[in-house]
C-alpha cells in the first residue's frame, strides 16, 4: 500500500486570503506581513550574493590584466574602446570581441582606474544574474512551490564556487552569464504567452552575449529553438514564423560588429587579435570556435588543459569538480525525474486546466536541462584550451534544475514508496559526492565531509522510515527539508567564501583550496590560496610572461619622446603590464601568447621611419619559439641599438650586448632591450 498523499490546503486559509485583499479592499495587516515575508527569502540570496561578489574586492587588484589594459585603453582612444584594441594606439585587438570591455571600460572612464571600477560591473552582473534566475524560475512553476524552487535556485547559483571566482575578477564570462540568463527568462515568457516580443529579445541578448564571448554563446541555441518549436502556443507554422524572425534578430544582433571589423580597411584598424588573416570571421571558425573544440591549429601554441584532460569524467576531476560539480549529479536526476513526476505522480503536480498549467514546468525543465547537456557535452569533450572558469555558464542550469527538481521531488515522497525513496537516495548520493571532492583536499576543513555525511545520514533515515508522511510535529516538517539544503550546499559554501580571503588568479580565477602541484603549470595557477605576482597569469619571472621592472619603465617614459608607444613587446602580458604602471600605450606584437603574426618587419620599419616606436624588447613570445620566425628579432638586431641595461638600472646579462639564439622549442628571455631610429 502506498503512502496516503498529504492532505491538499484547506479551503478556508484561500477564502481568508481573498477576502482580506478582494477587489476594492485595502491590504490587511496580515497581507502586508505575508508580502514582506515573501519578498525577504529572494532579498536576503541577493544580499549574501552581494557580499560574495564584492567582500574585499580591491585586493584583486588589475586581477586579468590583459582586459584591464585594454579598458584603460579604452578610455584614452575611443578607436580603441570600439576595437577592443590592447592599447591606445590601436595596434592589436584583444582576443575576444569587446561587450565586456566596453561594460568595463565605461566604469574605468567615469570612476577612474582602480580595482572596484574595473571589478564592480562583473559583481553587478553576478548579483543581477541571480535575481533573473530567481525570476525565471518564480514564473516556471506556480504557487507556493514555484517561490521555494526559486529561493534554491537562486542560493544555489550564488553559493556555487566558480560563481563567486569569476564574479570577483574581470573576465568577459559574468557578462555572457547574465546576457544568456535574461535571454532564458525572454525564452520561457514567449512559451507561456506566445508572443513574439519576448522571442526576438532572446535572440538580441543571444546575439550581444555572442559579441561578448563568441561562439560559446550559440551553445544555449539549440535548447530554446527546440523547446520554443514543442512547446509554444499556437499552430506550428506559427511558431516557424516566429523562430525565423528570431534568428533574422540573432543574425543581425551578432554580426554586426563583426560585419563593420571586417569591412573596415585594415590598414586604418587594430590587427585581429588570436586571427590568423587579420580577419574576425577567421578568429570566430579558428581560434574561438573549432581552434577550441578540436585543440592547437598548425603553426600556433595552446598552454597546457587547464581543466584536465577531456572525456566523460572531466566535470568530476580534481580540477574541475570542487567548481562546478557538487549538485551536477542531482540536477541530471531532476532532469530525467522531474517530467515523470508531473505526469505520474497527481499529488506532486499542480492545478490542472487542461493540462496546460504544467507546462511552463516541463519547459522549464526542457529549456535549463538542454542548455546544461550541451555545455557538459562540448566541455567534457573540447580538446582546446579549456579552463576550469567556462563552467560557471553551467551554474544557472544546475542551479534552475536543482530547485525545481527538489520540489517536485518532495511532493512525489507522498504518492508511493518509489517515490518516497528517492529524496534521500539523492541527499546520499550529493553528500557522497561532496565528501568525495572535499576528501580531495584532506587539509581543508578536515571536519566538513564527515559532518555532512552525519547530518545526510541522520536526515535519510527519517525520510526512508516515512516520518514526515504522517502527523508530526510541523517543526520537523520544516527542520529535515531545512537541513537538506544545508548538506547539500555546505561543501559549495566552504569552497565558495575562500575566495573573499585571498586574490583569485586573474587568468584562471578558481574557488576553493589549491588542488596542488599540476604537470606543466606553474605554481599558483590554480586555486585562490596562492597567486602569481607575474602580471596575474602566473607567469615566470624573465620568461615571455615574466613582469617589467620599474627601472625599465621609468626608462622608457623617460625617452619616449614623440612615440606612440613606450616600447614594443613580444607579447601581450608584458605590454599590459606597462600600460597598467603608467597609463601609457604598449605594443605587443605578437598579440595574447606572441603567437599572432601582426607584426612584419616592413611594418616594424614604417613604425620606426614614423618616430612611433622607439624601443623594441624582441622575444618573449610562442611565435618565435614554436614557428622558428627570427625575422623580426634579426632586424632588430641589425637594425637597432642594444641599450645597455645600466641605464634602466640593472646588471649586464652575461654575453651582453650579443643576443644569444633562442632554442627552439624555448621562449625567449624577453630582457634585451634596443633602440630603434633617431
Amino acid at each position: 500500500m502506498g503512502v496516503q498523499p498529504a492532505p491538499p490546503d484547506q479551503p478556508g486559509v484561500a477564502l481568508s486570503a481573498a477576502t482580506t485583499t478582494g477587489p476594492g479592499l485595502a491590504p490587511g495587516p496580515t497581507s502586508r506581513a505575508r508580502a514582506l515575508l515573501s519578498r525577504l527569502p529572494p532579498a536576503a540570496v541577493l544580499a549574501l550574493a552581494t557580499v560574495l561578489y564584492t567582500w574585499g574586492l580591491g585586493r584583486n587588484g588589475h586581477a586579468n590584466t590583459y582586459y584591464s589594459a585594454a579598458a584603460l585603453s579604452g578610455t584614452q582612444s575611443w578607436k580603441a574602446f570600439f576595437f577592443g584594441a590592447l592599447d591606445a594606439g590601436s595596434f592589436i585587438t584583444v582576443d575576444k570581441p569587446p561587450l565586456a570591455l566596453w561594460v568595463t571600460g565605461l566604469s574605468v572612464r567615469v570612476f577612474g582606474l582602480s580595482s572596484w571600477s574595473l571589478l564592480l560591473p562583473q559583481a553587478a552582473a553576478g548579483v543581477a544574474t541571480v535575481w533573473l534566475l530567481h525570476t525565471a524560475v518564480r514564473r516556471s512553476v506556480p504557487g507556493r512551490p514555484g517561490r521555494v524552487a526559486a529561493h534554491l535556485a537562486a542560493l544555489v547559483l550564488a553559493l556555487t564556487p566558480i560563481t563567486v571566482a569569476i564574479n570577483r575578477d574581470n573576465n568577459p564570462d559574468p557578462i555572457l552569464v547574465l546576457l544568456l540568463t535574461g535571454a532564458a527568462c525572454a525564452c520561457l515568457a514567449a512559451l507561456r504567452d506566445g508572443r513574439i516580443r519576448p522571442l526576438l529579445l532572446c535572440a538580441v541578448l543571444v546575439g550581444l552575449a555572442f559579441n561578448t564571448k563568441m561562439l560559446q554563446a550559440y551553445l544555449v541555441l539549440p535548447a530554446f529553438a527546440g523547446v520554443y518549436l514543442y512547446a509554444a502556443p499556437g499552430s506550428l507554422a506559427r511558431r516557424l514564423r516566429a523562430l525565423a524572425a528570431a534568428g533574422a534578430a540573432l543574425l543581425v544582433s551578432s554580426a554586426w560588429w563583426m560585419t563593420i571589423v571586417d569591412l573596415w580597411p585594415a590598414a586604418d584598424r587594430p590587427f585581429v587579435g588570436g586571427s590568423t588573416h587579420n580577419s574576425m570571421w577567421d578568429l570566430v571558425i579558428g581560434y574561438n570556435g573549432l581552434g577550441r573544440f578540436l585543440g592547437a591549429q598548425a603553426g600556433t601554441h595552446h598552454p597546457p588543459a587547464f581543466g584536465g584532460d577531456p572525456g566523460p569524467g572531466r566535470m568530476f576531476n580534481d580540477l574541475v569538480a570542487g567548481q562546478i560539480s557538487w549538485l551536477l549529479p542531482f540536477a541530471l536526476i531532476a532532469l530525467v525525474a522531474g517530467p515523470l513526476i508531473l505526469s505520474r505522480v497527481p499529488t506532486a503536480g499542480f492545478p490542472h486546466e487542461g493540462g496546460r498549467r504544467t507546462e511552463p514546468v516541463r519547459a522549464a525543465l526542457s529549456l535549463w536541462g538542454g542548455w546544461l547537456v550541451a555545455h557538459l557535452l562540448v566541455f567534457s569533450f573540447t580538446s582546446g584550451v579549456f579552463h576550469p572558469y567556462y563552467t560557471a555558464v553551467m551554474a544557472p542550469a544546475i542551479a534552475a534544475l536543482s530547485g525545481i527538481g527538489a520540489v517536485l521531488l518532495w511532493r512525489a515522497r507522498t504518492h508511493s514508496r518509489a517515490w518516497a525513496c528517492l529524496p534521500p537516495a539523492c541527499i546520499a548520493l550529493t553528500t557522497a559526492w561532496a565528501f568525495t571532492v572535499l576528501r580531495r583536499t584532506p587539509e581543508f576543513a578536515p571536519w566538513l565531509p564527515w559532518t555532512l555525511a552525519a547530518t545526510s545520514t541522520a536526515i535519510t533515515a527519517a525520510l526512508t522510515l516515512r516520518t514526515l508522511a504522517r502527523v508530526g510535529p510541523a517543526w520537523l516538517r520544516v527542520l529535515v527539508p531545512g537541513a537538506a539544503v544545508v548538506v547539500g550546499l555546505g561543501g559549495p559554501a566552504a569552497f565558495a567564501v575562500m575566495p573573499l580571503g585571498a586574490a583569485v588568479s586573474g587568468g584562471n580565477p578558481t574557488a576553493g583550496p589549491e588542488v596542488g602541484p599540476i604537470p606543466g603549470l606553474p605554481p599558483g595557477v590554480l586555486g585562490a590560496s596562492r597567486v602569481s605576482k607575474a602580471v596575474g597569469f602566473g607567469g615566470r619571472p624573465g620568461g615571455f610572461e615574466g613582469r617589467v621592472s620599474e627601472g625599465l619603465i621609468a626608462y622608457l617614459k623617460h625617452n619616449q619622446g614623440g612615440a606612440t608607444w613606450l616600447a614594443a613587446f613580444g607579447n601581450a602580458q608584458p605590454a599590459a603590464q606597462v600600460i597598467l604602471d603608467t597609463g601609457r600605450p604598449a605594443l605587443a606584437m605578437g598579440g595574447f601568447l606572441g603567437s599572432d603574426p601582426a607584426m612584419t618587419v616592413e611594418r616594424l620599419r614604417d613604425l620606426v621611419a614614423a618616430g612611433r616606436l622607439r624601443y623594441v624588447v624582441p622575444g618573449g613570445g610562442v611565435r618565435a619559439a614554436n614557428r622558428g620566425d627570427r625575422g623580426l628579432t634579426q632586424w632588430v638586431e641589425a637594425t637597432c641599438a642594444p641599450v645597455d641595461p645600466v641605464e634602466y638600472g640593472e646588471r649586464r646579462p652575461p654575453g651582453w650586448p650579443k643576443l644569444e639564439p633562442t632554442p627552439k622549442g624555448r621562449r625567449g628571455d624577453g630582457t634585451r632591450v634596443y633602440r630603434c631610429g633617431g
